[in-house]
């Protein structure tokens, strides 16, 4: 029987909550950027999913889209993959630094 310590166990949700987050993210950037139908029930979902993860990061940027080609770059959703990620890493390894 395996033995975890909460602060093993802290980690590992940290890390599953970053990693579906980075997940769903990417999944939100490569739908805008090949401009995939909103109306589209998989597509619909995904969008609801992010949205109550991009609110932090909504007034970064002023403009939403940015329409290259008939392609949408949504900057908001690479720079909160950024922001999770770099928060991730931080709280991870202040984790594991702590006795």
């Amino acid at each position: 029987m395996w033995q975890y310590s909460p602060k093993q166990v802290a980690n590992s949700m940290l890390m599953l909550f970053v990693g579906l987050t980075e997940m769903l993210l990417t999944l939100r950037v490569a739908l805008r950027f090949f401009n995939a139908n909103p109306d589209a029930s998989f597509v619909n979902w995904a969008y609801t999913q992010t949205q109550t993860l991009l609110e932090p990061f909504r007034a970064v940027f002023t403009s939403t889209d940015v329409v290259l080609r008939g392609w949408v770059v949504d900057y908001v959703a690479l720079f909160a993959m950024a922001a999770y990620a770099v928060a991730g890493y931080w709280l991870v390894s202040y984790m594991r630094s702590m006795k």
